[in-house]
């Protein structure tokens, strides 16, 4: 049995391949099946198998499309109530894909129909896909299905699930069993997840949070303290992969393109320019928002998917047609493409600039500044950087102009600045005549030691 782990960086997310004799099964695949086709043709198997862990939040599976295309079988718990063609795949289920078996744990927790996939080779060598149950380091956040479109089940209840999960749903299993879960450090879908990709299960039960003796009232405090924000568009997703996701390629032909606009009349539609701050700040379209998405380490799609709402249609301002078809599929990965009406381009024409700040002015007259911290309520929570610092959340900025102040021009930070520069056109985008400045990567000078 050989397991391949595909990592799509933005999200966090880990899909795997596992090749067994002349067949290959996936778990958890990411919106474009492309690179799990291309590992078949390499190694020549057919692939016989998906399976689910459950409805995925934060992005959006291609198993309804893998399956059409190849006619493997979609694999997922009876509990989803999935409305796309599948195999029940519950507690006592197992199939056999080339020399390896496969079979189901419900391991409710993260949500009430998630599973835990159980692999066996020939050699008994033992591989567990945990889905977001198990995490290095964390378990899964209980608290997405409260806001999870029409699958609905109550935190306290999820979180007594999975301290029974953690409790007796793994003792069979051998120390040597190697965890594979579906997502890493970085993810909205746990809090204290490891940068380790992949862990064994003897480690998870040493070093793991929810593995120490903890009462049950000890394990839901803690699982359900501190938990991050939640982003709009986790429970879109959720309706999406419980029906099953369009084809990739044929959904993003859809948007429209438009090379080197001259012209800024977009009406009341949204517009997000992912170019990266400079090239924003020496021209943009008045009321666009600037989510950077240079590189993969940039958090386009989340950021993306909690300052616009689902279903609400919005313009993509991008650097050069070179970024086309790369932009369509990472909107694609949250299923935001049906509402992205299209793409532009800009001409050299000027339309409006952003001022820079003048940090010696600001660092020596604090009192001038009205000071706006984007950052997460817990990482407020944690130690603020100003103390005179109004805290609004990204993910609630654009309803919140009644929040800020107009009496002094306006500095927004984050805490390494990449959020800030979002922030500082939304602001501005709220708010007539009074500057508003982005600190940038300068927060670094202030934070307190």
């Amino acid at each position: 049995m050989k397991v391949i782990q595909f990592e799509d960086k933005p999200l966090a997310h880990y899909s795997y391949a596992i090749i067994s004799g002349n067949e290959m099964a996936l778990v958890d695949p990411a919106r474009d099946p492309k690179p799990y086709y291309q590992l078949a043709e390499k190694h020549n198997v057919k692939i016989k198998a998906v399976f689910e862990t459950h409805p995925h939040a934060d992005f959006v599976s291609s198993h309804l499309q893998i399956h059409k295309e190849t006619g493997a079988t979609i694999y997922v718990s009876k509990l989803v109530g999935a409305n796309y063609p599948h195999q029940a795949f519950d507690d006592g289920n197992s199939i056999t894909i080339g020399k390896s078996t496969f079979s189901a744990i419900n391991s409710p927790g993260h949500s009430p129909d998630s599973i835990t996939i159980i692999a066996v080779d020939e050699n008994n060598h033992h591989a567990m896909f945990s889905g977001d149950t198990l995490f290095i380091g964390d378990v899964g956040r209980p608290d997405l299905r409260e806001k999870a479109g029409n699958m609905k089940a109550k935190r306290e209840e999820l979180a007594e699930s999975m301290y029974h999960t953690i409790q007796n749903k793994f003792n069979h299993l051998p120390d040597t069993t190697i965890v594979y879960p579906a997502h890493g450090a970085g993810s909205l879908c746990g809090k204290n997840m490891s940068t380790d990709s992949q862990s064994t299960l003897g480690r998870e039960r040493k070093e793991n949070w929810a593995f120490k003796k903890l009462s049950e009232a000890q394990f839901i405090n803690h699982i359900l303290k501190d938990q991050p924000f939640i982003p709009s568009y986790f429970g879109f997703n959720v309706d999406i992969n419980k029906n099953g996701a369009e084809n990739v390629q044929s959904s993003i032909a859809k948007p429209t393109f438009q090379f080197k606009v001259d012209n800024s009349d977009f009406g009341n539609t949204v517009v997000v320019d992912v170019r990266n701050k400079d090239d924003f700040n020496k021209n943009h379209l008045p009321n666009s928002i600037n989510i950077i998405a240079e590189t993969d380490d940039d958090k386009f799609e989340t950021w993306l998917g909690s300052i616009v709402k689902p279903e609400e249609s919005f313009y993509l301002v991008i650097q050069s047609i070179d970024n086309r078809e790369t932009m369509l599929k990472r909107v694609a990965k949250i299923g935001y493409e049906k509402q992205l009406k299209g793409l532009i381009t800009l001409d050299a024409v000027t339309f409006e600039k952003s001022k820079e700040l003048n940090i010696g002015e600001f660092k020596n007259h604090l009192d001038k500044y009205t000071i706006v911290d984007i950052r997460n309520k817990s990482e407020v929570e944690a130690g603020q950087v100003f103390d005179s610092a109004i805290s609004i959340p990204l993910n609630e900025l654009r309803d919140s102009k009644n929040e800020i102040p107009t009496d002094k021009p306006i500095v927004v930070h984050c805490a390494g600045g990449y959020r800030s520069a979002a922030g500082r056109s939304i602001i501005s985008n709220l708010i007539e005549k009074i500057p508003v400045y982005d600190l940038g990567d300068d927060v670094t000078k202030f934070k307190k030691q």
